[in-house]
């Protein structure tokens, strides 16, 4: 088996983090120390450059950083007291495949290449600890809510080069991922794309078929400089856990995330049936529909059953044991961690146990200026919207000012993020909420800043409850005149509901951002008029 175990990318790209990074990095290492240990055929950890490349990093950012990881994590176990070679051949990778199909391979080319540098250097001597192995994923930030049985060829495409370049496993996406959860019907079609690529076309038979091509060993040497480059950078910094503590990392990924979607939004770069040969209509497509609401009242029902049936003076000891242990760095915390959960304690009672020492971390909200507008200012319309924002500031005293906010659990910020900016460098004074607020929290910071909108930011289906929830709120601090707007991941059959509930907007995936922030500007107007 394999656990994802990566908490580096979670301080860069993901958020799903609890504890601050060096605390956590201790987490990593007596897991990587327990499983060498206790599971020695048990992949202990999976270095993601996957979510690096959803967040917006290009293929030199992802290969560097994600292998910029892996030695961290070799340092760390290694300072645990593991010999190198005791675990080093049990850390598997796991990457994004995008559009860019020759770059792809390359990049997963070099990656081999450099890691076996990285690993000799530490002093690995078993050839398995200067392997890499690795899982890919085909790009979900590549697919489209508009035309999405584009989406199959998409994938396609992608899986090829995940197979070129040498993927030990293969995750395609399901066509309609761009809107909501997979069918059942297009988690076939995902299925079979792989099947198809490895039973019939026989590609799998040949180990890197580019080997030799003038053009992919240039792109190869191409992708290992630029990374290696990036490494070294990270190194003088002392490290990625530096580099990630410092935001450094993050800042880097946003600014090439803005500038990517500055391209698209401007047509420099074609996405079929979003910025060119659009469809004059589009059919709707079946989704899947899940009842949140549903989901989190049978979990808490499950919760009460298991604490219901355990004893409480054993589970406190227990937990009370793995809280001494991270005071005085003694034990590993994964076994006394097993120890609670066999006498029933819960995921969450543990991960309180832990941050009674280690704390919450919390992230500094930065966002990158100047990006977005470099990349788009040259297209039509831009100019004629600043001076739009000029001119409201002129006649109101103040510019429209909008906070961008992420609630519930959902942590994908590259979104919200990169409207930030763009609506930053049109003139719009922004606020950025933390992640993971309440609505009543959302509220509450909104009327605080004296905000004239909220742009909620929704991957992860919260949408249905926390939208009219910050709706309610604001109604009921009295603040009615603030008004909302949602952007991400909406099916367009709850359109509806949403616009009842009092929203204003709704700007789905392939909605060109100086488009929404007409939009915004426009029924900020009104509000003000009213």
């Amino acid at each position: 088996g394999t656990i994802q175990n990566d908490i580096l990318k979670e301080f860069m790209v993901r958020n799903t983090y609890i504890y601050p990074p060096k605390p956590s990095m201790r987490i990593i290492g007596d897991i990587i120390g327990y499983t060498a240990r206790n599971m020695p055929k048990f992949n202990s950890i999976s270095i993601s450059g996957y979510h690096m490349q959803e967040a917006g990093a290009n293929q030199a950012l992802e290969l560097a950083f994600t292998l910029a990881d892996g030695k961290e994590y070799v340092k760390t176990a290694i300072a645990s007291g593991l010999d190198v070679d005791e675990f080093a051949g049990r850390l598997s990778f796991f990457w994004a495949i995008g559009m860019n199909f020759y770059l792809e391979v390359a990049k997963m080319r070099a990656a081999r290449l450099l890691w076996c540098r990285i690993m000799k250097e530490t002093g690995a001597k078993n050839p398995k600890s200067l392997m890499l192995r690795t899982h890919c994923q085909t790009s979900g930030w590549s697919l489209t809510e508009q035309d999405p049985y584009n989406n199959i060829v998409r994938t396609t495409i992608e899986a090829m080069a995940a197979v070129f370049g040498g993927t030990q496993s293969l995750h395609t996406n399901a066509l309609d991922e761009a809107i909501a959860l997979p069918t059942e019907f297009s988690s076939r079609i995902a299925r079979n794309t792989q099947l198809i690529i490895q039973e019939e076309t026989h590609i799998t038979n040949v180990v890197d078929p580019w080997a030799g091509s003038y053009m992919m060993e240039k792109l190869t040497q191409d992708m290992m400089d630029a990374a290696w480059k990036i490494i070294e950078e990270v190194e003088a910094m002392g490290g990625m856990t530096q580099a990630v503590d410092s935001g450094w990392a993050k800042l880097k990924i946003e600014a090439a995330a803005a500038e990517k979607q500055a391209r698209i939004d401007s047509g420099k770069d074609v996405i079929v049936g979003v910025n060119k040969y659009k469809l004059a209509k589009e059919d709707p497509v079946d989704i899947l529909q899940i009842d949140n609401v549903k989901v989190r009242d049978g979990q808490i029902e499950r919760l009460k059953n298991i604490r219901a049936n355990r004893d409480p003076a054993l589970v406190q000891q227990a937990l009370d044991a793995l809280t001494s242990a991270a005071e005085d760095g003694s034990g590993n915390l994964l076994d006394l961690a097993i120890k609670a959960v066999r006498l029933r304690a819960t995921v969450g009672e543990v991960s309180d146990a832990l941050e009674k020492v280690y704390g919450r971390h919390r992230a500094d909200t930065q966002k990158v200026t100047g990006v977005y507008a470099a990349a788009y200012d040259s297209a039509e319309g831009w100019d004629k919207l600043k001076a739009e924002i000029t001119e409201f500031a002129d006649t109101e005293g103040r510019r429209p000012r909008v906070m961008i906010a992420k609630l519930g659990q959902d942590g994908h910020d590259r979104g919200a993020k990169v409207v930030a900016t763009a609506f930053a460098d049109l003139g719009f004074d922004v606020d950025m909420g933390p992640l993971f607020q309440t609505p009543e929290e959302c509220a509450r910071q909104a009327i605080e800043n004296d905000v004239h909108a909220v742009g909620v930011s929704t991957l992860a289906a919260g949408h249905k409850t926390l939208v009219p929830a910050i709706i309610q709120s604001l109604k009921d601090q009295g603040a009615d005149d603030i008004i909302v707007f949602v952007g991400g991941v909406i099916p367009a059959q709850d359109y509806e509901n949403l616009y009842a509930a009092g929203v204003k907007g709704i700007y789905g995936p392939g909605t060109p951002i100086p488009a929404s922030a007409k939009d915004v500007l426009e029924q900020i107007r009104k509000a003000v008029a009213a």
